[in-house]
């Protein structure tokens, strides 16, 4: 029998995604399930990017440019313009996702067995493009009791060796919630700088930031133009995680000419997202004002919840959508598949994201799960005294 690789075979699964056959399972059993596992918002896309689709006249579905359309393009550094990052549109090539954005800089900056720095916990599919780029994660720990802030920059220069080539950090945080400060990213600027790395930021989350608190991007540091990459998406920004649409964003040249490379070999970006994302960004402010104090409530609603049942731990985000809570279990993947197999409280059950994926630090985070708020607060408070009575039944 032929033999699969080895990159295959170490290829992690997604914590987020791996519990949908036993989801499948209970509600083939007639269970309700809040899915509190993924950040799939409910909030309405803008109707100027569906009704561009709608309404679109042609005849042939065609390539674009490898880089994107450049009236997409144009008008995307017209949008980072106006929150004060200067590129232009020399410096976005549009991606089938953040995903592959993030692909196309490891590709562009990493050799196989080079090394990467990453806070943990962190989006848990930065394991998996490193896998698939052959890099190694090297984690350096973030704590719950520290609400996840920045670890101290000793602690990342322990880790720089020879083989270390960029520092990578989402910002605001999934799954933590955490949304660098300007010092924060001034330190990581100074980092980088001393150590001549590449600084590669997924901001996907800019336009939630919460409390009156500003999201800083990589991009406003002037002095690392050589250094700084930011990943976007369109994703969460306008509610169109179906688009499949992002963007890598440098005003470093060599770079930028080393990711078209990757981006002529996936040939084009898909042509009828690029005509909705272009449309969603005559999106007005107050769709945005709508929906952070949405998310606000929400937030507040969920923390509010967790923080009254006994034994649970929580850090308030900052940002985003996601919170990590730490529950009194000792294994929430069992945790997590047993509230899917064996519970349900009044024919519901909830469906939730195991921690431990979020790290690459063996043994961490084996307590911990995320949750991403992103239902009606009706829908929440239902879902916490699920957890309540499930933690209180749960033997582990």
């Amino acid at each position: 029998m032929p033999r699969i690789s080895q990159k295959g075979q170490d290829m992690p699964q997604s914590p987020i995604r791996k519990l949908v056959p036993y989801a499948e399972a209970a509600r083939s059993r007639g269970i309700d399930i809040y899915q509190l596992n993924i950040g799939q918002p409910d909030i309405k896309t803008p109707k100027v990017a569906l009704d561009a689709v709608r309404d679109i006249d042609m005849e042939v579905l065609a390539y674009s440019h490898s880089a994107g359309f450049q009236s997409y393009r144009d008008k995307l550094a017209m949008y980072y313009q106006k929150h004060d990052i200067q590129v232009s549109a020399d410096d976005i090539i549009i991606s089938t996702g953040g995903s592959e954005a993030l692909l196309f800089a490891m590709g562009s900056v990493t050799d196989p067995g080079d090394e990467i720095i990453i806070p943990e916990p962190f989006y848990a599919n930065y394991n998996g493009f490193a896998t698939a780029s052959g890099v190694k994660v090297v984690p350096v720990i973030s704590t719950l009791e520290e609400g996840f802030a920045l670890p101290p920059i000793s602690d990342f220069e322990k880790l720089i060796s020879t083989k270390t080539k960029a520092i990578v950090i989402c910002n605001p945080g999934n799954p933590t919630g955490y949304l660098y400060s300007e010092d924060e990213i001034r330190q990581l600027a100074e980092l980088v700088k001393k150590h001549d790395l590449f600084l590669i930021a997924d901001e996907v989350y800019r336009e939630f930031a919460y409390d009156g608190l500003k999201h800083h991007s990589v991009m406003k540091q002037r002095d690392i133009d050589s250094h700084a990459i930011m990943i976007d998406s369109v994703s969460k920004r306008f509610s169109m995680c179906g688009a499949r649409i992002g963007c890598i964003v440098s005003r470093n040249k060599e770079l930028m000419s080393t990711a078209m490379k990757f981006a002529q070999a996936r040939l084009s970006p898909p042509t009828f997202a690029q005509i909705a994302s272009e449309a969603a960004l005559e999106t007005p402010q107050s769709y945005f004002d709508d929906v952070i104090e949405e998310y606000v409530s929400r937030r507040n609603t969920l923390v509010t919840g967790l923080e009254k049942i006994p034994g649970v731990k929580v850090a308030k985000p900052k940002g985003a959508f996601y919170c990590i809570a730490q529950l009194p279990i000792k294994n929430a993947d069992a945790f997590a598949q047993w509230l899917l197999e064996s519970f349900d409280y009044n024919g519901k059950t909830i469906m939730v994201a195991p921690a431990a994926g979020f790290y690459s630090s063996e043994g961490v985070g084996l307590n911990q799960v995320r949750i991403a708020y992103v239902l009606e607060e009706k829908h929440l408070k239902e879902a916490v005294e699920i957890l309540k009575v499930a933690l209180e039944k749960y033997q582990d």
